[in-house]
């Protein structure tokens, strides 16, 4: 959605098909990023959903079983050199609605749910699709497609383009919550990483439908654990007890398993078919890197897919937004993605011990800390990007 609207602020016909009814309300994404504050801001769209969400300017590296915080970083740091140092919590699903109820189904902007791609022809000049709508087989012709259908692109497979990578041998689990962890943890912030030899944590807080808001819980599932047991209310509960132990049961409001990827695309354009957001690159939630390189990749490709059907430039361009964008998914999601499972879930107490102390040295120091800050929140990732050629 944020492609979409990127290519209509600038003169783009724009179709989007949706192969669900309506935008699920599931509990992906979360987390935007202050650059991806800025590039929404230039569409118009921050300040409508700012008081939608969370504004969390610190987030902190939590010990779990020594129960310490090892380390807080405060984006406030930044304020001098960034326009939004902090990250808003806005689910993904919201923000697809927001574009979707604000912006879509113009004239030139058409949003088209319960349509599913299942077939594509390129041509010199085009790509004819194939498409399955509720009124039967459709076809439609368009001078490009951008597949941002997901991990499991149907796009992206119909272009016949690797998926390098790997899976991981675990899965994760999600569980919301309203349980307000914040009143009764006293060391805790909106966002929160707990790092735990046996079982790693991630907490997040979100608005979810209103108040109290919904706190977000991923934890690691051992592949020795099915999924129909994992998924279970007294497992589900056995694991919030251990996190929190408290009186009576937790209310859970969602939950979900899901397998994990490490995995970047061979290219992410094979003639006239592009990739952008999940189809292109995919990665653990640790760090909230997914969908901010999503709509990263959006916007670059939007700018200079404008610039080709423009006449402005040769359809080459298209070849640098490939290298840009897989640069910065290989060198800066994929790897920083990686590391930060590795920190969560280190067994070794030595470098257990060795990880939190450079996390803390890293966070006391004004110079240090905000060069971490950077990295992670993606600055650099758009920095060095844009100088590939």
């Amino acid at each position: 959605m944020v492609c979409a609207l990127a290519l209509n602020r600038q003169g783009i016909p724009v179709t989007v098909f949706e192969i669900e009814p309506a935008p699920v309300e599931d509990q992906r994404a979360a987390t935007i990023h202050p650059p991806t504050l800025e590039m929404l801001d230039a569409l118009g769209v921050t300040q409508k959903i700012m008081p939608l969400g969370l504004v969390s300017q610190t987030y902190r590296i939590h010990d779990r079983p020594g129960g310490k915080v090892v380390a807080e970083f405060d984006l406030g740091r930044l304020k001098d050199e960034i326009r939004y140092p902090f990250v808003l919590q806005y689910e993904q699903y919201k923000l697809t609605a927001s574009i979707a109820d604000e912006f879509a189904n113009a004239g030139d902007f058409d949003v088209r749910f319960s349509h599913n791609v299942i077939g594509l022809t390129q041509t010199a000049d085009g790509v004819e699709l194939e498409i399955q709508s509720p009124a039967g087989i459709e076809r439609m012709t368009a001078a490009y497609v951008i597949g941002c259908d997901g991990g499991r692109s149907t796009v992206r497979k119909l272009a016949d383009i690797d998926f390098e990578g790997f899976t991981y041998p675990e899965r994760f689990i999600k569980i919301a919550t309203p349980f307000d962890f914040e009143t009764v943890v006293p060391n805790l912030c909106l966002r929160n990483y707990f790092s735990d030899p046996d079982e790693w944590a991630n907490l997040f807080k979100v608005r979810g439908k209103g108040p109290p808001g919904l706190w977000r819980a991923i934890f690691p599932v051992a592949q020795d654990e099915d999924e129909s047991t994992a998924l279970s209310p007294d497992r589900v509960e056995a694991r919030l007890q251990k996190f929190f132990p408290k009186a009576g049961r937790y209310y859970v409001e969602y939950v979900n398993i899901y397998a994990v990827h490490q995995r970047v695309a061979a290219t992410f354009r094979k003639g006239r078919v592009l990739l952008a957001g999940d189809s292109a690159h995919v990665n653990n939630p640790i760090g909230g890197m997914g969908m901010n390189g999503g709509m990263h990749d959006g916007i670059n490709l939007a700018e200079k897919l404008a610039k080709v059907l423009h006449g402005e430039a040769g359809d080459s361009l298209l070849d640098l937004y490939s290298r840009q964008r897989r640069h910065a998914a290989v060198k800066y999601v994929q790897a920083q993605s990686i590391a930060n499972k590795r920190i969560m879930e280190e067994r070794d107490p030595a470098s257990r011990q060795k990880n939190f102390d450079e996390l803390r040295k890293t966070a006391e120091n004004d110079d240090t800390a905000k060069a971490y800050m950077r990295r992670a929140a993606l600055f650099d990732s758009l920095r060095d990007a844009a100088a590939v050629s």
